[in-house]
């Protein structure tokens, strides 16, 4: 099968109309279906059911495409990447991080600027109260978010980190007598609440609604900004599970930060606009999975 047919079969099988997918494709509709009968004999089934109202997939159609789909991008990407390493990569890329965790992932910014020494890398904050905006508006090519992330429009690429969460509490609250902590604590204290809607699984991941025992994990004091959250915390009105890259970057007078014992891995990966997945995030993200095998 050529590699025009696999694009003729998968724009088919996502418009569902051979005279849209003639018009996408820049082909005549007599093309599109002179390739689709040519597969069809080729494999020996039909790939799509026809009326004069709908056309739809067959089964064996939908298999083909699943199989497809994934392998023809990365064809498509290695053919982009040949063409890149040819010519040479030009351009800016901007990346998005919270606070100073663009620090934590030098290594790949480092290997990235190595390979690509015309192209501009440039860094811009994302807020945490505010994590998927600067993505979908443009603002960033790539962010360093916590994941889980399951936004449709968004592709989570590799992960660049992960570490245990810790518990931010003041210098002077019981927990931080006992130095350590454990999942269940959370019950007996309020937590910081954001004051912005952030999607429910995304909280969920570093501020569970409930303990492993099932006990609800009460919300307290609204906050905004990391800033507000440290002022809440020292104040002994929360106690925060956070990602341990902030015991390092925001050692403030008046809290402590506790492991806990049972506490999750936070892992940290890089999420792009699946519809701005251009050359250079594909060059970051490539840069990203060489050094995590390379450790």
């Amino acid at each position: 099968m050529e590699l025009r047919d696999i694009e003729i079969f998968l724009t088919l099988a996502e418009e569902l109309h051979f005279g849209r997918t003639a018009q996408r494709l820049h082909l005549s509709q007599a093309r599109v279906s002179q390739s689709i009968a040519a597969q069809e004999r080729r494999i020996g089934a039909a790939l799509f059911e026809r009326t004069s109202r709908r056309v739809s997939l067959t089964p064996i159609g939908v298999r083909l495409r699943d199989d497809l789909a994934v392998n023809y991008q990365g064809i498509l990407t290695g053919i982009e990447n040949a063409a890149i390493a040819a010519r040479g990569m030009t351009g800016v890329l901007t990346l998005g991080a919270m606070g100073a965790l663009a620090h934590d992932i030098a290594d790949v910014t480092g290997l990235f600027r190595a390979r690509h020494p015309d192209c501009e890398l440039r860094f811009r904050e994302v807020h945490v109260s505010d994590p998927f905006t600067a993505l979908r508006n443009g603002e960033v090519d790539v962010a360093l978010l916590w994941t889980p992330v399951d936004e449709p429009d968004l592709t989570v690429g590799p992960v660049v980190r992960a570490e245990p969460i810790m518990f931010m509490v003041a210098d002077d609250h019981p927990l931080a007598r006992q130095g350590s902590a454990v999942m269940e604590d959370l019950a007996d204290h309020l937590v910081a609440e954001p004051s912005v809607p952030v999607p429910r699984y995304w909280e969920q991941a570093l501020v569970p609604f409930h303990t492993p025992s099932g006990r609800p994990v009460r919300r307290g004091p609204k906050v905004t900004t990391w800033q507000e959250v440290l002022t809440v915390v020292a104040a002994g009105a929360a106690v925060q599970p956070v990602q341990a890259e902030a015991a390092r970057y925001f050692p403030w007078p008046g809290i402590t930060y506790l492991p806990v014992r049972d506490g999750p891995v936070c892992p940290w990966a890089l999420v792009w606009r699946t519809a701005g997945q251009t050359a250079l995030v594909n060059a970051l993200a490539q840069a990203a999975r060489d050094v995590a095998a390379s450790v």
